[in-house]
Formats: C-alpha cells, structure tokens, sequence
C-alpha cells in the first residue's frame, strides 16, 4: 500500500534530519550487542502485586490470574503491560535509559500502543501461567483449551527485542494489530532500503519482524499481520532494523531470530554511519 502525501512530508523531513544528525553520531563501530543489554533485566508485577525478578522460572496458577487482568513488566530499557487472557501487548515502551547504543536520545517514547492478536471467543483462562527470568531476557507462556501463546522479550537498548508466537489447535491463521503511538511514530518506507520501517523523525529505527506472517493492511501508524499458526510476530530495533539483511526462514516451532540471519550483514540507513552491522539475536 503506498504511503500518503502526510506520510511522505514526514519521511522528507526524517531524511533531511538524517543528513544532518548522522554526523553528530560517533563513527566508530557498535560495540558487541551485548552492550546494548547491559544491566538489562525485568521485574514483573502480577496482577495481586506480588513482585517477580531475579533469575528464575514461575507458575502462576490460572485461579491466581483474574480474566483480562494486566502483568506490569519493567526493565532498564523496556516497559510494558499484558493481558493475562490474551497476550495482548499494551505500551510497549523505550525507557531512554543511558546505554552507548542508545537510540532515544534518553527520552522516555512509548513506541506502540498495542500489539494485539484477536482470539475472538478463544482465551488463555484454563491454563496456569509459565514465566522464565533469564536477565536481559524474559518469557511468557500460557495454554488456553484451544491454543497456546509465547511471548519472549529483551531488556535492551537495540536489537531484536520482541516476540509473539500463537500456536492454535486447528492450525487456524491469527491476526495481529500494531498500532503506534501517533504522532510521534510512524511507519514509513525507508529511502536507503526500500523495507517499511518505523521509527521518528530523530535516531529510533524500528521493524516489525514476521515469520509466517503476511500483510493485510498498512497506514501511517497501524499494521495489520495474518500469522500462521507457529509463526511469530518479532520486532527489532537500531541497526538490526536497517540491515540489508534477507527474509526470514519459514520456521513453525520455537522459531529465534537467528532463524533470520547469522553474522553481520550492511547497515544501509545513514543514521547509524560507522557501524559494522551486527547479528540479529
């Protein structure tokens, strides 16, 4: 779908801006993204205000988790709220926390305002709740009677940071929204690689990431992804978003973002000039 004029006005000017802010940027190369992960790691409030953190794995019994009832999740880097029942992502956040490979300019910016699959009658109420901390890294995961939802997150500054992975009983298709947080996102098409790309009209770069996933509409600030049952909605951030990298594999089970690509591949977009690229972990 083509981009509107709006759109095209704010992408000239997100370029124009890019000329001139990509040499205010070090040129020297991005440390290891392990950097950009650095004191990452999330603390969970449930719903009855128990705390979670740490590194360990956790239960949560399915008569502990009223229906619809949102897990606060919050690290150094990323913020943001689930639904219990659905798995649906609300305000999903970059905190602006100093990191070399920050990518705020240590401004607070909610990126989306949901990442929502429509279940339709289908929930995830029957089952118990499995969380795993592993800092920077976090896992979700919950089985309903029909389907099953996982959900893996970082708590880093840039990379690939996201993922949502349905898997139903039929092997029906799920559709999943993004919506983001208007105005000061938008989707665009990016000049220097011809992929959609989001972001502002500053130094954040993003991508929505599908695997086994298909468009079925695009606007300035919404998408809206058909994904097959054990395909994954991911989303990554900075150079990993730019990369002149390929598709990703056609992967249903346990798909990783190295599924994508392995090894350092050109970071076309001038914003991040200098970089020698990165894996896409």
């Amino acid at each position: 779908m083509s981009i509107s004029a709006s759109l095209r006005s704010r992408l000239l000017l997100a370029a124009v801006s890019l000329g001139v802010c990509a040499q205010s940027l070090p040129t020297t190369a991005h440390a290891a993204a392990s950097e950009a992960c650095t004191n990452g790691g999330f603390t969970l409030t449930l719903p009855d205000g128990r705390v979670l953190s740490g590194q360990s794995g956790y239960k949560i019994s399915r008569s502990a988790l009223q229906a619809n009832s949102l897990i606060h999740v919050k690290g150094r880097y990323i913020e943001f709220d689930l639904n219990v029942s659905t798995f649906a992502v609300y305000n999903y956040t970059l905190t602006g926390a100093a990191n070399p490979l920050d990518i705020t300019g240590g401004v607070r910016t909610v990126l989306f305002t949901r990442k929502e699959p429509a279940l339709g009658t289908q929930t995830l109420n029957s089952g118990d709740l499995e969380i795993q901390l592993s800092a920077p890294d976090l896992q979700f995961r919950r089985q309903g009677s029909t389907l099953k939802m996982k959900i893996q997150a970082k708590d880093c500054a840039q990379g690939g940071i996201f993922q949502m992975e349905p898997e139903t009983d039929n092997d029906a298709d799920v559709v999943v929204t993004h919506t983001l947080a208007s105005p000061g996102i938008f989707y665009f098409t990016n000049p220097y690689t011809g992929k959609v790309n989001f972001g502002n009209a500053n130094f954040i770069r993003g991508k929505d990431s599908p695997q086994m996933a298909a468009k079925l509409f695009q606007s300035e600030t919404e998408t809206v992804w058909t994904v097959k049952s054990g395909g994954r909605m991911g989303g990554v951030l900075g150079e990993d978003a730019v990369e002149d990298s390929p598709a990703a594999s056609a992967c249903v089970q346990d798909c990783q973002a190295q599924n994508q690509i392995r090894g350092s591949v050109p970071v076309l977009d001038p914003i991040y000039e200098g970089s020698d690229g990165g894996d896409d972990d």
